[in-house]
Parts: structure tokens; sequence; C-alpha cells
């Protein structure tokens, strides 16, 4: 998705057609990136930001996925008091949200912008059980918090992003992505699950990454640590890409405590 820094109402109406458009052709689920209502670390987040799941950005977003009968997952930025949060949400088809998420492992330039979240979630859908992460999210030190959500039984991880690159990148000497391989990978492979990583396309216009461009290169990596959809790269490569996600049948992981007998006695000191 194109997303316009600071440009709140016409990034809202742009992510309702593509969800539109998603839905008309097939598709169950709608993954957007992050921050798509302003832009990642855009100077507007702390004084434009809305509230989750009745401010403007998370309506519109929950609208759409009503009128369509599609799941959403979106991030956006969000207001709660005086504190304002980096975030993302899954809404299903009726239009509720059923999972919120708040970034935890932000890039130290976006920390002006963000208060840091404190919590980690799955829900449980029709399409699998969901987890959400956002963007630097998924390096963060020994994969920690897709590990975790692996876990935490995450048939699939959704991770809304937003991949840029400094001017004068040359995709043909670095082609772009590995970083989010290289942390996907072992994840998906140690869990069985599946990763799916939408970033955003365009210019960023202010804040800290001024002047470098998002490109896109969206992920999907499956249970096998195969990458089996990867999107175009560039600043106006917005494109809606479509695949299958069958979740794979797993036994349930864990320490081995449920077969310890916790009824027997202990003796006294």
């Amino acid at each position: 998705m194109r997303v316009h820094g600071g440009q709140l109402s016409q990034n809202l109406g742009h992510a309702a057609e593509l969800i539109a458009e998603a839905a008309g052709r097939g598709a169950d689920l709608a993954l957007l990136p992050e921050a798509l209502d302003l832009g990642w670390t855009h100077p507007d987040a702390r004084n434009h930001a809305t509230t989750i799941p009745d401010g403007e950005a998370c309506a519109a977003l929950a609208r759409a996925a009503r009128q369509h009968r599609i799941f959403v997952c979106a991030g956006m930025t969000e207001k709660d008091g005086d504190r304002t949060y980096n975030a993302a949400v899954i809404i299903d088809r009726d239009g509720e949200v059923i999972l919120r998420y708040r970034k935890l492992n932000e890039l130290e330039i976006g920390h002006a912008s963000y208060d840091q979240g404190d919590r980690l979630g799955v829900c449980h859908t029709e399409l699998g059980t969901l987890g959400l992460m956002i963007c630097a999210d998924g390096f963060a030190s020994g994969l920690v918090l897709g590990r975790t959500l692996g876990h935490m039984g995450a048939d699939i991880i959704l991770s809304p992003s937003a991949w840029a690159v400094p001017p004068g990148h040359d995709q043909v000497r670095e082609p772009y992505g590995r970083i989010w391989r290289d942390s996907y990978i072992p994840v998906c492979r140690e869990f069985s699950l599946w990763i799916a990583a939408v970033s955003n396309v365009g210019p960023i216009v202010a804040g800290p990454w001024e002047g470098r461009d998002c490109i896109g290169c969206s992920l999907v990596i499956d249970p096998q640590g195969e990458e089996i959809l990867r999107g175009p790269y560039g600043a106006d490569a917005e494109t809606i890409l479509y695949t299958e996600v069958q979740p794979l049948e797993r036994p349930a992981r864990g320490c081995g405590w449920q077969e310890m007998d916790f009824k027997r006695e202990v003796p006294r000191r």
C-alpha cells in the first residue's frame, strides 16, 4: 500500500479501497502495513493518533471489514490517554477488534514518536490461531517475540511493517530482504507456522528517516521455512498479493510440566 505521510483521511480511504478489491477477489484476510494512517515516525504521530477501537483509523478499517465480510490486520498510530503507540489490530468479519498489539521492539529513532507496549497476544479464529507483531519485533534479540508467539500456539504470525532503504540503495548489488528471511525462517521451521509480513511503499517525507523510501518486498514464509511469496521492490511498487495459507496440525508445545503429579504431598521441613 502507498502510504502518504501525515495524510490520515487519504490513507484510510485508500486502505478501504484495497480491502474492497482484495475481498472482491475472494480473500479471507487482508494484511496491511505498519502505521498506515500517518506513516511510520511521522511528526504528526503524537498529535493526530486516534484511539482503538473507536477512533477514526480503527473505525474506518472496521467498517471495511464488516462491509466486505473479511478479516483485516493493519498497523496504526494509537492514542491512549497521554501515551501514543505504534499499534496493530486484527478485526474480524463483523468489524470487531479481536486482537490489539502495541509494538515492543521499536527502533531507537522511533522512541520519540511512540511509547512501548508491554504484552503479546494471539487470537483464535476460523482461519487458525493468529499472532501479531510489528516490523522490527521480528528481529528482536534471539527472535524472542516470534518464538514466544510460536509457544502461544500461533499458526500464522502477521506482521505489518514499514521497510525502508536509504537514498541511492542499489537493489541489484544488495537485494533487500535478507534480514527478514534470517529472522522468519528459523521461527517458521521450529514451530511449523507461517509468517506473513507486509510493507508499505512510498517516500518518507518527514521524521528521522526523511528522504528514505519504503519499498515493499512483502514476504510470506511457510512452515518449512520456504519463501512462497515476495512483493516487488520500489517506492512505486504498490500491489495486492494473494496466497493460500493452510495451517498445519501441530502437537501442543510446552515444557512438559503437565505430566508432573502436583497432587503428591511435599514433605515438611
